[in-house]
């Protein structure tokens, strides 16, 4: 797809993760974020016929500890990544589905505990490349009801 062809979205959207249960989250758009990350808690790892998954608790708005989501997934890896602070961290690798701008695609998300982050979601540039070109001056570009809700 050209450039010209493809959406705009602004720095911070609405964003929908189905899969584990998020119909609605505000998520930075993070082009300096090679992966995306999602905040997550109480994060435990085991087995299900020898296929390892991962359960963990979110909090999906920011500044409220009322609504907890908790989630499921197949555990695809656990990979060390730098954190904006510089500290490297073992997270959790999962992959699920995103909805934005009535497009719908899989990305690798990690899990860590992004508590006092501006963002419980950063949506990094793997995930954004070839599907969106970003503005960064704009913010909730996605018109759709489902996510642009506030």
């Amino acid at each position: 797809m050209k450039h010209q062809e493809l959406p705009i979205i602004g720095w911070r959207e609405w964003i929908k993760l189905p899969e584990i249960g998020i119909t609605k989250i505000k998520a930075k758009i993070d082009t300096g974020a090679r992966t995306s990350s999602l905040h997550a808690f109480d994060i435990e790892t085991f087995e299900i016929d020898h296929k390892p998954r991962v359960r963990f608790k979110i909090h999906p708005k920011q500044r409220d500890t009322n609504q907890t989501v908790i989630a499921e997934a197949q555990l695809i890896d656990e990979r060390h990544v730098r954190s904006s602070s510089g500290t490297a961290e073992l997270r959790p690798v999962i992959l699920t589905e995103v909805n934005l701008m009535n497009k719908k695609w899989q990305i690798e998300l990690t899990l860590t505990n992004r508590e006092l982050m501006g963002f419980r979601m950063l949506l990094g540039r793997q995930a954004v490349r070839e599907f969106f070109l970003i503005d960064p001056g704009k913010s909730y570009l996605d018109k759709n009801p489902i996510n642009s809700q506030k």
